[in-house]
């Protein structure tokens, strides 16, 4: 009878390693989604998919690509495509309260894709993920709207600034090739 116990005790140890190991090290972190008590488990959602990270602001001179951003995710969401906006006050232009990030977003301009509450992505304070995207990309975001494109490995393969345009011909490359991207 004891045997039972200790099988799904080592089951569940290594079947955790086996998770850890086919997630990338990128993906291996917990953010709050936007208006929501619920988490986003990066590596349940997006591990094996390509992805689009975007550290977003709710008044900025750019906020308008979340239109932009939604189309992207619409025409590219049945290959695989997932788009997480990370709102950020590190440029001092997000809201104060995350009921008027969560209706710049939802309201005023359709999101459907996941959205984090917000997070800093820059300097010391920078969460693991952006940490990670920093290292690897080699390249802080430098204003809201910066955008990473992360492969199906979870290897950043381009990334762009706030002057990119989400329907720019660049970037609809880069999300082509992470597409394209082997798991």
């Amino acid at each position: 009878m004891r045997a039972l116990p200790v099988l799904s005790l080592a089951l569940a140890l290594f079947g955790g390693q086996a998770l850890a190991a086919e997630c990338p090290s990128l993906l291996q972190h917990q953010l709050p989604q936007l208006r929501s008590k619920e988490t986003i488990d990066l590596c349940q959602r997006f591990a094996g998919k390509p992805l689009l990270i975007v550290n977003t602001a709710s008044h900025c001179g750019f906020t308008p690509q979340f239109k932009g951003l939604e189309a992207l995710y619409k025409r590219y969401k049945e290959h695989g495509l997932e788009v997480l906006g990370v709102p950020s006050d590190d440029f001092k232009q997000e809201a104060a309260d995350t009921a008027e990030t969560a209706k710049v977003c939802y309201v005023n301009y359709g999101v459907t894709f996941a959205m984090t509450q917000p997070q800093h992505v820059t300097g010391d304070e920078a969460i693991p993920l952006y940490k990670e995207l920093i290292s690897q990309s080699g390249q802080s975001p430098r204003w809201n709207f910066y955008k990473y494109v992360v492969d199906r490995q979870g290897k950043v393969i381009a990334h762009f600034s706030s002057l990119t345009k989400p329907d720019d011909p660049d970037l609809i490359e880069a999300v082509e090739r992470a597409l394209a991207s082997k798991p």
